[in-house]
């Protein structure tokens, strides 16, 4: 019953979510472009309507009450990003721990153009075997989705520029925000 109002809702606005679902049961999902907090928004509907329970790693200064029950209900897992915090292990640790686990990551780190990615999620997908998917929302025609597989090479930098090529294809609502700057 949740996915057909969820359907109906994102419908009324003109979004549709390509129905391809990885056959995986734990992956990291890198997610582009992100320029709006709407792409959260659109995005968690997507993973009810697929059914995946979604993980995000999100500034912990934001999960005070009531907000951050609201967060960990919907996957929200706080990060505090100023110290050393072994994030790498801990991720590894959740997905060694749990049976099914998709957590996915924005690693533009900001809804502004940033060239610069985090690489964290990379580093996680390495350490925990699992594989890496792209995720996408695009603007221009009110579509998101699962784009694909992307194998890594062990070029972390060469890896990061495919999955830019990859994802630039898509417009953010902001485009100059977008993952090339255009």
């Amino acid at each position: 019953m949740l996915r057909k109002i969820l359907r109906w809702f994102l419908k009324l606005f003109g979004w549709k979510i390509d129905e391809h679902v990885p056959s995986v049961k734990k992956c990291v999902v890198v997610m582009g472009p992100h320029t709006s907090n709407w792409d959260f928004i659109i995005g968690r509907i997507a993973f009810f309507m697929y059914g995946i329970k979604g993980k995000y790693l999100i500034k912990k200064e934001l999960f005070f009450f009531p907000l951050g029950l609201f967060l960990k209900w919907i996957g929200g897992i706080p990060v505090d990003r100023k110290g050393k915090n072994k994030l790498t292990d801990v991720a590894a640790k959740m997905f060694e721990e749990e049976d099914e686990l998709f957590m996915v990551f924005t690693p533009e780190g900001t809804r502004s153009y940033n060239p610069n990615w985090k690489k964290g999620f990379y580093y996680i997908a390495q350490k925990a075997k699992v594989p890496i998917y792209l995720g996408y929302i695009d603007y221009e025609r009110k579509i998101g989705g699962f784009h694909g597989l992307f194998e890594p090479t062990g070029d972390v930098d060469k890896d990061i520029q495919a999955i830019k090529d990859v994802l630039k294809q898509y417009k953010g609502k902001y485009p100059e925000k977008g993952i090339d700057g255009k």
